[in-house]
């Protein structure tokens, strides 16, 4: 299955559709085929992912993870950040480890835009969380929690990292989570590099609204998991 080359979106039917006569139904995330859907306007991925989390009365709730190194350099600080303000200015929910380097970054970006941000940590006390976390959430279970950002996120995004980032990247291409990578985040087959956060949010929109497989070329369905 190819991307479609086109959206469309009837703001005043609250239809979606794609170049291929199909519609979002927005309650299961899953393409049907319409053949009566009105026309719309051309959108982009990222617009229609806008129109989905702020104005279609039925958002994807499951967060988007946002990981990486804990001593970014200036650019990679500035990626995260970015990202953090994209996602939420587009109303995703930004899930990742809750401490500092770009995990605050990125809730920085968010918490600017007016965000969500859920912080995983491995610590015992919510304490631990940066300042910007929205919600902290203390685990208590050391770097295992690395598998349940995997685990939780509709797909992850990447800026530079180490050893417990590319656990991140392995535990989620094994769940079907897409990976999209930026500033030098380990490399793995599987993982999608991006240009610059902008690109990475279009990759992720694509994620989420399910159009076409995953860009990652991960062989996702709709909802993220592992085809068969």
């Amino acid at each position: 299955m190819t991307v479609p080359a086109s959206l469309t979106l009837n703001r005043d039917s609250g239809m979606l559709a794609d170049d291929r006569g199909r519609v979002l139904d927005t309650t299961s995330m899953q393409w049907r085929a319409e053949e009566s859907a009105a026309a719309g306007e051309p959108v982009s991925p990222a617009q229609a992912l806008h129109w989905l989390q702020r104005e279609s009365g039925r958002p994807m709730r499951t967060p988007v993870a946002v990981i990486g190194t804990r001593e970014p350099t200036p650019a990679q600080s500035d990626a995260a950040e970015t990202i953090g303000r994209l996602l939420a200015e587009h109303g995703v929910t930004v899930l990742c480890g809750g401490r500092s380097g770009v995990m605050e970054d990125v809730c920085r970006g968010v918490a600017a835009a007016g965000g969500l941000s859920i912080g995983l940590l491995p610590d015992t006390e919510p304490e631990a969380a940066n300042r910007y976390v929205t919600v902290p959430i203390a685990t208590g279970i050391g770097v295992a929690r690395n598998a349940l950002i995997a685990r939780a996120a509709r797909c992850l995004v990447a800026i530079g990292g180490g050893y417990g980032t590319l656990s991140e990247i392995a535990f989620a291409l094994q769940f079907g989570r897409p990976v999209f990578t930026l500033e030098g985040a380990p490399s793995v087959n599987g993982a999608m590099d991006c240009a610059d956060p902008r690109e990475a949010l279009d990759h992720v929109a694509h994620a989420i609204l399910a159009v076409g497989n995953s860009p990652a070329g991960l062989g996702c369905t709709a909802l993220g998991q592992p085809s068969s």
